[in-house]
């Protein structure tokens, strides 16, 4: 957590690069760079169905906006962090309730904290290069990974956001010892935890980075002491606002420590088991991604040569956040987020070593080819995974997908009213599955809709939608009823039952 502007000369560390000299300048740089970010991630945010577990977020951001506030769960749910960053932006979109809500309202939190992450780039590069930075931003900015979870509703973009704000800001505070950048770096920790509970491996891996360094950089220094103080005592206070809801749930910080149980065993898997390389694959699968994991590892190597403290941070932040998670045999694609964005700091430092070793006319073309050659890599990798193929099974971020066939029964539904002249707010849907969701999500302006685990009794309903496994629990009610089969994800079904024809409200 020791990156600043400069540092002055002391036992142990390396003195880095002081780039202040163009400040407008070097900021236009990254607000442009800022701006393609956004541009790339807000075109057609609804044109991906919702996966289940940004309807999970979306029904507790419809239960906030209804009034009925947030209670943490420590079974799956993770923090509210997510939820108070989006809240204001649905509130200006006008959503007022669960079915006011949709995908391109919740979808923009996310959107606008990706691209606000090139502007902490700008604070990190006045730490080791401008050049660096921007290429690591602007890779930030282009690649298929942070552009595709940038566009969904959960809370991986949020913490890395957070994540690198409190290295920035960390850096800052120690450097200078001053109270603002330790208020901002508490509140990029608080954030951090208020986000996911795997906060605590994000945080050890940056002490393990940059703690011999922090040892012999604030002793003798009260101020940095003090500001460091500050910032644990403000991320403390965020935590707990945020997990007790403003104190309207005082067990939700109690809940948070019980929940380190519960992910324990869900770290042995759970049906989400990979081999420990699977990282490696989904990062450098590709020719675009080979090339950034070999840009990587250029860079990690000249960091080390030069003594260079920033890329040796990233390095070991990098190695210790990829170590731990390909050891644990639960892995989902987005939490290569965690260790892609060291990579693209790594991959940007390799880029800026290459960049200052071209001397010549010729090596200048070469590097000017490969440079487009990598842009082109990249933007047809972002491409094909986040808009043309972004639920596709082919698609290694699609994980557990939403199928578009889905987006039938919602249809479906609205012409079964127009047929009977009925409307929404009157009709009873009984829904029965071991796991209905994201069905709640596509069903919210359908008021009378219930659930049922299997085994219980959902009663009359004018519809009913079952999973391919429970329909015969319901014995002879469905009899004469016509079933209509719609793909939830691969290779899992639902099942919509509609009445005779002949007596469309008889309820057997």
């Amino acid at each position: 957590m020791i990156i600043a502007r400069h540092v002055e000369k002391a036992p142990g560390l390396p003195a880095v690069r002081n780039d202040v000299e163009r400040p407008l300048l070097r900021w236009a740089v990254f607000f442009v760079i800022a701006a393609l970010a956004l541009a790339i991630r807000l075109p057609h945010l609804a044109s991906r169905p919702m996966h289940t577990d940004e309807a999970v977020q979306a029904y507790l951001m419809g239960a906030i906006l209804e009034g009925k506030g947030y209670q943490y769960s420590p079974r799956d749910l993770h923090g509210p962090a997510p939820l108070v960053v989006a809240w204001p932006l649905v509130r200006l979109c006008g959503a007022r309730n669960f079915s006011g809500l949709d995908e391109r309202m919740l979808r923009l939190a996310p959107a606008l904290t990706g691209a606000l992450a090139v502007l902490l780039f700008a604070l990190l590069g006045r730490g080791f290069g401008t050049p660096a930075a921007a290429c690591a931003a602007v890779l930030w900015s282009v690649a298929s990974l942070p552009v595709y979870y940038s566009r969904y509703f959960i809370h991986e973009t949020l913490f890395v956001t957070a994540s690198l704000g409190l290295i920035v800001c960390g850096g800052r505070a120690l450097a200078r010892g001053a109270a603002g950048w330790g208020i901002a770096a508490g509140l990029c920790a608080g954030m951090m935890l208020g986000s996911k509970e795997t906060a605590l491996i994000s945080l050890a891996a940056m002490g393990i980075a940059g703690g011999p360094g922090l040892v012999r950089r604030i002793g003798p220094r009260k101020q940095m002491v003090a500001s460091c103080c500050l910032a644990v005592a403000v991320a403390a206070a965020l935590f707990l606002a945020l997990y007790s809801w403003g104190g309207a749930h005082l067990r939700g910080p109690l809940d948070f420590i019980e929940s380190f149980g519960r992910f324990g065993k869900r770290a042995a898997g759970e049906g989400h088991e990979k081999p420990a390389w699977y990282y490696l694959t989904l990062l450098g699968g590709t020719p675009g991604g080979f090339t950034i994991l070999s840009l990587a590892l250029a860079g990690a190597v000249h960091g080390v040569r030069k003594t260079d403290f920033v890329p040796r941070f990233f390095a070991v932040y990098g190695l210790v956040l990829f170590a731990v998670y390909s050891a644990i045999p639960y892995k989902t694609p987005w939490l290569a987020l965690n260790f892609w964005l060291p990579l693209s700091i790594l991959a940007g430092t390799g880029l800026a070593a290459i960049g200052r070793g071209a001397r010549t006319n010729g090596t200048r073309a070469a590097l000017m080819a490969f440079m487009a050659a990598l842009a082109g890599l990249q933007g047809r990798e972002t491409w094909t995974r986040v808009f043309a193929l972004p639920c596709d099974e082919r698609n290694p971020y699609a994980y557990a997908h939403t199928g578009e066939d889905l987006l039938r029964l919602p249809e479906r539904l609205e012409q079964w009213l127009c047929q009977k002249k009925q409307g929404s707010d009157d009709l009873r849907i009984a829904v029965l599955a071991a796991d209905a969701w994201p069905l709640p999500w596509y069903l919210r302006r359908f008021p009378l809709t219930g659930y049922w685990q299997p085994g219980q009794a959902p009663g009359p309903a004018d519809l009913y939608i079952t999973s391919p496994e429970t329909w015969e629990s319901m014995g002879t009610r469905l009899k004469g009823w016509r079933p209509e089969y719609f793909g939830m994800r691969p290779e899992v079904l639902s099942i919509l039952w509609t009445p005779p024809p002949a007596d469309p409200k008889a309820i057997k």
